[in-house]
C-alpha cells in the first residue's frame, strides 16, 4: 500500500459543464456581478492508501467519466481567481465517502483515505468585494470553509487531546 497523498482534479468537458454554466448565470443574475464571463468547477480528490495500479483503475471508473470529464494529476489545470471549498472537520462528505467505498470494493482491500474539495475558477475581472460576495454565495460556512491549495502530507485526522 502506497501511503503518499495523491491529488486528482476532475472537471466536466466544455458542453457538459452545465453546473458551471448555471453558477456563472446565477452569479450574474442574483449577485449582479456582470464582469463574470464564466466559471469552471473542478472536483479535487486527495487520496491516500492506493498504489499506482489501483489508482489507474479507480480514476476512469469511480472518480471520473472518461466521456465527459477531463482529468489531471497533481497540478491544478487553471490559474487566476480561485476559490477552494472543502467540508469542515466533522462534516459528512458524501462524495469522499462514496468514492472510498467504491475504491474499496474495486481494490478488495482497505478503504483508502479520501478528501474532496470543490474548486471555483472565476473568469473575468472581479473586485475584492465581488470575490467575497461569490465566496459567501458558494460556501456555506456551517458545513464548509475555504481550503488551502497545498497538498497535505497525510489525510489522517490530527485531533488534539
Amino acid at each position: 500500500m502506497d501511503n503518499r497523498v495523491k491529488r486528482i482534479f476532475v472537471e466536466k468537458k466544455p458542453g457538459f459543464d452545465i453546473e458551471a454554466q448555471a453558477l456563472a448565470s446565477d452569479l450574474r443574475d442574483n449577485l449582479g456581478i456582470t464582469t463574470i464571463t464564466g466559471v469552471r468547477l473542478i472536483n479535487r480528490y486527495d487520496i491516500q492508501g492506493l498504489d499506482e495500479n489501483q489508482l489507474a483503475l479507480a480514476v476512469p471508473t469511480i472518480l471520473s467519466e472518461p466521456n465527459v470529464d477531463e482529468v489531471s494529476f497533481e497540478t491544478l489545470p487553471v490559474s487566476g481567481q480561485i476559490l477552494i471549498s472543502e467540508y469542515l472537520p466533522g462534516q459528512y462528505d458524501q462524495r469522499a465517502d462514496s468514492a472510498a467505498q467504491c475504491v474499496q470494493i474495486l481494490s478488495q482491500g482497505e478503504a483508502p483515505l479520501i478528501r474532496t474539495a470543490k474548486i471555483y475558477a472565476l473568469k473575468g475581472v472581479l473586485s475584492q468585494a465581488e470575490q467575497r460576495a461569490v465566496e459567501s454565495y458558494c460556501i456555506n460556512p456551517i458545513e464548509a470553509g475555504l481550503a488551502e491549495m497545498d497538498k497535505p502530507a497525510t489525510l489522517e485526522m490530527q485531533m488534539p487531546v
